[in-house]
């Protein structure tokens, strides 16, 4: 590996010492699968009929998506997302008519209760005050390094603001909810601004709007996005429901538990966000809505016939096999690790995603979204011997962020926009009734042996 002037990782070429340290990793590293259920180890720290293992308890999110029957079988439900015991789905159709549904939300995981009129007005007027980076950032910490990846780029930014803070490792109460909504009020800054250094890393020109008080979270994303700064009711509405539907997913979702995790250690506010950053980078997790693109994509190359649930149905079972797409063997965005017969996300979102299809002319994808939905889901039903199988929200989140204009870079970094609140929420749960180091026990399965001279090896 080399380095560019530029900064950029570049593999010239991988050289047989690398290959011949790799043989040797891998002759040394192979964990028979046997020995998991021997040792009875939960993967993924999930039980053998995919629950969850308990590891903790909170107060902020839960998921509802089944119930254990007495002889201990599993019976699907419609699955409902709770915010601090209030259904999302009622905090959607609650701010129906309102611009501020992201905001509501968050305060709500915050402080567990909903805001008055008086509070929601003050909880804003605190985030806008937020709403700014220090002096040169930009120039100096997002220009300066030109971005491969936007998530990189504002975990580098989260962890460069410890730098400007007065009091960065203070783990009070107090100090912390100030970090947290400094940290919720500008991540969307962190991630337009890293976008637009993307575009001006590739010629694309550059211009940057900064936030205006008066606007929303999601009024300032589009604007702050689009070079005339011009967006429709319609389009905030949209964005300010997904910000909304993506706040939290419970306390054990990967990010999440990583928060907890490294939460657990005493450690600072940045550390611990970057760090949940760094877990929802991850295709399995918060880069799922981009695979879900890229498949669709796929899907339309390669079937002549949207409207043939025959040909449709082939190509789905060849992707299932593993003969298309990328190999994988996988449907991406049906099915959930945790939800069961339905995301209640999802179930929300269909409504927005129709009008907003009809509005921006988009009806006859939204007519292949819903065969391969249909479709896909019965096939998987039979290969995995389920009745039941959800579709996920990121199966038609990345459709309406396309119809948002918004460019696939940005899918990743908006949920980081909006999973900061529900982050932060659970951050100081943990600091104020945690208590103890999260330290989970791992089993060696390498065989004791004595150390051998250098001469006899």
């Amino acid at each position: 590996m080399i380095w560019s002037d530029k900064g950029e990782n570049v593999y010239s070429q991988i050289t047989p010492a690398i290959r011949a340290l790799e043989e040797q990793w891998e002759k040394k590293n192979y964990i028979d699968p046997r020995l998991y259920q021997q040792y009875n180890v939960r993967r993924g720290l999930r039980d053998e009929d995919g629950q969850g293992v308990l590891t903790g308890l909170t107060r902020v999110g839960e998921i509802q998506s089944y119930t254990v029957e007495k002889d201990g079988s599993i019976l699907p439900e419609d699955g409902v997302l709770y915010y601090r015991g209030i259904d999302c789905r009622e905090i959607v159709r609650g701010s129906e008519g309102r611009r501020l549904a992201f905001e509501e939300a968050a305060y709500l995981l915050l402080f567990g209760e909903l805001p008055s009129e008086a509070q929601l007005r003050d909880f804003c007027v605190q985030l806008a005050t937020y709403r700014t980076l220090p002096s040169n950032f930009l120039r100096d910490v997002i220009l300066k390094a030109p971005p491969q990846d936007l998530m990189n780029t504002m975990q580098r930014a989260v962890l460069t603001l410890f730098c400007y803070d007065d009091r960065p490792n203070d783990i009070g109460l107090e100090n912390v909810l100030r970090q947290s909504l400094q940290l919720i009020a500008i991540m969307p800054l962190l991630a337009i601004y890293a976008f637009q250094a993307y575009r001006f890393n590739r010629d694309e020109g550059l211009f940057i709007h900064e936030p205006r008080p008066e606007l929303s979270t999601a009024e300032n994303f589009l604007r702050m996005l689009r070079q005339d700064g011009r967006y429709t009711d319609l389009e905030s509405r949209v964005l300010d429901v997904a910000l909304v539907l993506h706040a939290d997913n419970g306390g054990g979702n990967n990010s999440t538990f990583t928060n907890h995790v490294v939460t657990s250690s005493g450690t600072d506010t940045y550390s611990a966000i970057a760090a949940s950053m760094a877990s929802l980078k991850g295709p399995r997790h918060g880069g799922a809505n981009s695979k879900v693109m890229e498949m669709m994509a796929d899907i339309k190359a390669h079937v002549l016939d949207w409207n043939d649930d025959n040909e449709l149905r082939n190509y789905l079972g060849r992707i299932l096999d593993g003969e298309a797409f990328d190999g994988r063997g996988l449907l991406y965005g049906l099915g959930h690790a945790v939800y069961t017969r339905t995301d209640p996300r999802c179930e929300v979102f269909r409504d927005y995603v129709k009008t907003l299809s009809g509005e921006k002319r988009r009806q006859p994808e939204l007519d292949l979204y819903e065969r391969v939905e249909r479709i896909g889901k019965d096939l998987l039903m039979a290969k995995r011997h389920k009745d039941a199988i959800s579709t996920n929200i990121d199966f038609y989140s990345g459709f309406v962020f396309e119809m948002l204009g918004l460019p696939r870079e940005l899918y990743t970094p908006l949920f980081a926009v909006a999973r900061i609140s529900g982050w932060s929420a659970h951050r100081m749960e943990e600091l104020s009734g945690g208590g103890k180091l999260i330290r989970p026990r791992y089993e060696c399965v390498e065989a004791h042996r004595g150390y051998m001279p250098m001469a006899e090896r």
